[in-house]
């Protein structure tokens, strides 16, 4: 019988053998690599998920305001200023924000007594990290938009 040789002998073999420290580099990278998105993700969608809360309670607020203003000028300065205080609450641009007004059913004007009134949020969430250079912050924003609706008390407008 003659003894193996060296070149057959799979488990003598020294550059099969040398596979110390290999698996914590390759959990690091791996980590870094599957990590770094991960996290990514989760403060994008923070900022969505607070600006959409942020857009649903300026709709709200905004469709009461006008709903318990006594005339169409106190709606208006109090629209805006509730929109004031929930772009500044939530973090929001203001220069972003928008809000339109609608009535159903449709009068000849908005909003006017027993209609209801509603209030529709626009905005633009820019995701984080993004530079402004070439306008990727404009091609990396998500809109996010919320409605609410409001009965108007049927004396609405009148003297009080």
């Amino acid at each position: 019988m003659h003894p193996p040789s060296p070149s057959t002998d799979l488990r003598s073999d020294p550059l099969l053998d040398d596979d110390g420290g290999s698996a914590a580099l390759e959990f690091i990278l791996v980590g870094v690599v599957l990590l770094v998105p991960l996290v990514y993700l989760i403060v994008a969608l923070g900022q969505i998920q607070g600006q959409t809360l942020g857009a649903e309670a300026g709709a709200r607020h905004i469709a009461r305001t006008i709903a318990t203003s006594s005339n169409i000028d106190e709606a208006r300065t109090s629209a805006n200023l509730v929109l004031a205080s929930v772009a500044e609450s939530y973090g929001m641009e203001p220069s972003r924000v928008v809000f339109s007004l609608d009535c159903r059913p449709v009068a000849a004007a908005c909003p006017s007594a027993g209609a209801t009134v509603i209030v529709t949020l626009n905005t633009t969430v820019t995701l984080p990290m993004m530079p402004s250079i070439f306008g990727l912050d404009e091609m990396a924003s998500v809109p996010v938009e919320a409605t609410a609706a409001q009965k108007m008390s049927r004396f609405w407008g009148t003297t009080r």
